[in-house]
């Protein structure tokens, strides 16, 4: 029976470190800091903004239509394209063409939608080794943690961290944390796996229906080794990646790697428009619960997200609590709206992991409504009574006092007059009210705003 996930325990234990829990916090707030200097360096930023929403929106109100023209270029192309409804067929897929090939070392660079479908456990138990090319991801990989961020998966890690991980599983120093050095003995370990792989995989930036070309957006190039070095490339694609031509794609590049981490472009933007010689390209188109989420009102515009992350660096939940914390393949107010597609009783909490600011808004590069669908799938929850019964009750009657002058004011006084004065335990103990365990309540003023505007103000 499928239960509710425990962020705010998970939360708990993340801020217990409190200097990882700083660093973690500064890393993420200067990512967005860099995010608006990159915006402000482009004048036509707002603009295109815009373009990139309505290039989305005109693309997903037409997607039958370009799914088609895209699969009969691709396979004009030479590409084999595949159809998964969801994650089980993702991986049966991908397993019978590696199976087929007699696979057995597989090198793949960084996919959330692989993430999604749970597709590297499922290989490994069918024998197939996986090797993470992307660093962030390898180094997850070696500590058997998920990403805990879209774009920098290991960014809750420190180099101490890593020194001592890559000690424990690559033998190397303990004792040397200089970054130049275990970059150099990640990639002494990990090229003769990507030299021998019998097979690469990728996930898919962008896929253009004009010329059924695939883009991957990589910092490090990894997406290109799995791709180009093994004589099999399998890519993976969900459904919102279409964009209608390639003149499409310059807006999006523009995007994606300012809101992501502030800079102008991704280091390697790799098109893939056909095999390589002597090799074979195969795309896995995947639904995995994506055509539902297209029929509902008031959630379909998700699937214009470009996976920058931007919206996770700019959550002051996000920052304060961890990515692991959510439980959940995809964190932050991306994973507040598309988890709870997929199980809205497991993810039932998620929604309410945040403060509504609608900062994540303001930074999105697709223009998602991101806090208007936070707080509506807060009244899902409360119409599917997904809410704990605390939380139900509390609602209830906190509805009730809201909603009636007489009893608002009657509850402000007794709060003010009696409770704060006489009871500030109530509220400021961390045993009664879980509430302040990680924040700190302000002093109580001795005269409220109402008391001094009646004073001053009435007349």
């Amino acid at each position: 029976m499928t239960k509710p996930i425990n962020q705010a325990g998970a939360a708990e234990q993340f801020l217990k470190d409190q200097a990882h829990a700083q660093q973690y916090d500064q890393i993420l707030w200067n990512a967005r800091l860099k995010r608006d200097q990159g915006a402000a360096a482009v004048p036509e930023w707002e603009q295109l903004r815009e373009i990139a929403s309505q290039i989305k929106e005109h693309t997903l109100t037409h997607l039958a239509d370009y799914l088609e023209q895209f699969e009969a270029q691709a396979k004009q192309n030479g590409i084999q394209v595949h159809w998964a409804k969801d994650a089980v067929e993702h991986n049966q897929i991908v397993y019978s063409i590696l199976n087929s090939h007699n696979v057995k070392s597989l090198v793949k660079s960084k996919s959330m939608l692989q993430e999604e479908c749970g597709m590297v456990p499922f290989l490994e138990q069918n024998g197939i080794t996986v090797t993470e090319s992307d660093l962030g991801e390898r180094i997850q990989q070696l500590d058997e943690e998920p990403p805990s961020h879209i774009v920098m998966p290991a960014i809750h890690k420190n180099r101490q961290d890593i020194a001592k991980l890559f000690a424990e599983k690559i033998a190397s120093d303990p004792n040397n944390d200089n970054p130049h050095y275990l970059n150099e003995m990640m990639r002494q370990n990990a090229r003769p796996r990507f030299l021998t792989a019998d097979a690469g995989m990728t996930g898919v930036n962008f896929a253009i229906a004009e010329t059924g070309s695939l883009v991957v957006c990589t910092n490090e190039g990894n997406a290109d080794i799995g791709a180009n070095v093994p004589p099999l490339h399998i890519a993976s694609m969900g459904i919102e990646k279409l964009i209608p031509k390639v003149e499409h794609l310059a807006v999006f590049i523009r995007l994606l790697s300012r809101s992501a981490i502030g800079s102008p472009i991704t280091q390697y933007t790799s098109h893939f428009t056909k095999p390589k010689n002597g090799g074979e390209l195969h795309l896995v188109i995947v639904d995995n619960g994506r055509s539902e989420r297209l029929g509902m009102a008031d959630f379909w515009s998700s699937l214009k997200c470009i996976r920058c992350g931007a919206c996770l660096n700019t959550c002051p939940v996000y920052r304060r609590s961890g990515g692991l914390s959510y439980g959940a393949v995809y964190s932050g107010p991306l994973g507040m709206i598309i988890d709870p597609t997929f199980d809205a009783k497991k993810y039932s909490n998620l929604p309410y992991s945040s403060t509504l600011c609608g900062s994540c808004g303001d930074v999105c590069p697709v223009k998602i409504d991101l806090p208007e669908q936070i707080y509506k799938w807060r009244r899902v929850m409360a119409e599917r009574r997904l809410l704990s019964l605390p939380r139900q009750e509390s609602m209830k009657a906190l509805g009730i006092v809201l909603g009636n002058p007489h009893l608002y004011r009657l509850a402000e006084n007794v709060i003010e007059q009696k409770v704060m004065k006489y009871f500030p335990f109530l509220f400021s103990s961390k045993l009664l009210n879980p509430w302040v365990r990680h924040r700190a309540l302000p002093k109580v003023p001795k005269q409220t705003f109402k008391q001094w505007y009646l004073e001053n103000r009435q007349k």
